[in-house]
């Protein structure tokens, strides 16, 4: 039963996908929450090994059913599931978990319910081609040497697809290793320099698919942000001279009433570096739209901005509406004056 227990438990954590019930903020408030946590692996393998146990039962009944022999046989065999093994190894892929999710921008909260703070390596795009290719290339590669050795006639080893699984890994960890480095080359490419004539207050670079030498790097200085294209190779900033600046204005009470929103609270928390956006509201519903934007998923060659969230506000900066993703108006393409101001 290890590889059915190490399937599910690697699957497990993302049942967080259950808070989208309650509603789309509530569900990217809780999205990679305690699920995602030291405290909460032991809880999720507890689930996941009585899934596993009720599967077994199952099992057991169904060759009881059909013939007695084959339950002896099995019982001979193998005997009953070692269950603590089984949770030990449900834990262990729980943590992989982790540790997969912590590689991407998005980031974990490992420590909650005792801390909130956010952790990412930065070092994987939320897809990457790379390891899908390596990971099909660890499900293909037992294929590949069964056919050979039916071929040449040897003899079917016990464990072929081990072998498989050791490659996978090994090119994952070495793709890991390749980004790590190119990542910390990244961003002292750009700890080198200076911005309009001011020092860097915090920076970041952020992957692309596919590519370990090409990063998108965020600047935030004391009074504006800067985005631009990264080439680690080099090491080189902005080598197509794609850099941009965002200004941070003063805060307005209509950017404090939406800081102060649910959601306002959730995405600053969330967010790296936040970008918020100020629309006023014409009648028949004259208010605000306060647009919740994190540069991380800013890239500045790309037209689409990632993971946003917005708050409607009255004209006495009430909230009448919030949600996380593209307003409606916005998606089917219409628009509600101009924008007001920018943080």
């Amino acid at each position: 039963m290890a590889t059915t227990t190490l399937v599910l438990a690697a699957e497990a954590p993302d049942i967080d996908v259950v808070a989208e019930l309650g509603g789309r903020v509530f569900g990217f408030a809780n999205h990679r929450g305690i699920t995602h946590t030291l405290v909460g692996v032991p809880a999720v393998a507890a689930l996941v090994l009585l899934f596993v146990w009720i599967l077994w039962r199952i099992r057991s009944r169904s060759r009881a059913r059909n013939t007695q022999d084959r339950v002896d046989v099995a019982h001979h065999r193998g005997g009953t599931p070692r269950w603590g093994v089984l949770f030990a190894l449900a834990c262990l892929s729980g943590l992989v978990h982790i540790l997969l999710d912590f590689t991407n921008s998005y980031g974990v909260r490992p420590f909650m319910p005792f801390q909130n703070q956010w952790f990412s390596w930065d070092i994987v795009f939320i897809y990457e081609p790379v390891m899908w290719v390596v990971l099909v290339i660890g499900l293909l590669a037992p294929v590949l040497f069964g056919l050979v050795d039916r071929e040449i006639g040897a003899r079917r080893p016990k464990s072929r697809g081990r072998i498989g699984a050791v490659i996978a890994l090994v090119l994952v960890v070495g793709m890991w290793m390749v980004r790590d480095y190119q990542h910390r080359r990244a961003l002292a490419a750009m700890d080198a320099l200076t911005y309009q004539g001011q020092n860097a207050v915090s920076m970041a670079a952020y992957p692309y698919p596919g590519n370990p030498f090409r990063w998108y790097g965020v600047v935030e200085t004391n009074s504006f942000f800067q985005r631009m294209i990264v080439d680690s190779r080099t090491p080189e900033v902005d080598p197509q001279g794609l850099a941009s600046i965002r200004y941070k204005p003063e805060e307005t009470p209509v950017t404090e009433a939406a800081k102060s929103s649910y959601l306002g609270r959730v995405y600053l928390d969330w967010a790296h570096y936040p970008i918020v956006e100020v629309e006023q509201l014409e009648a028949p519903q004259p208010g605000y739209v306060v647009r919740f934007l994190d540069l991380r998923y800013m890239y500045p060659d790309s037209k689409r901005t990632f993971l946003r969230g917005w708050v409607q506000l009255d004209t006495n900066l009430n909230v009448v509406a919030q949600s996380f993703g593209v307003r409606d108006s916005e998606r089917n393409g219409r628009s509600v004056s101009g924008v007001s101001g920018q943080q």
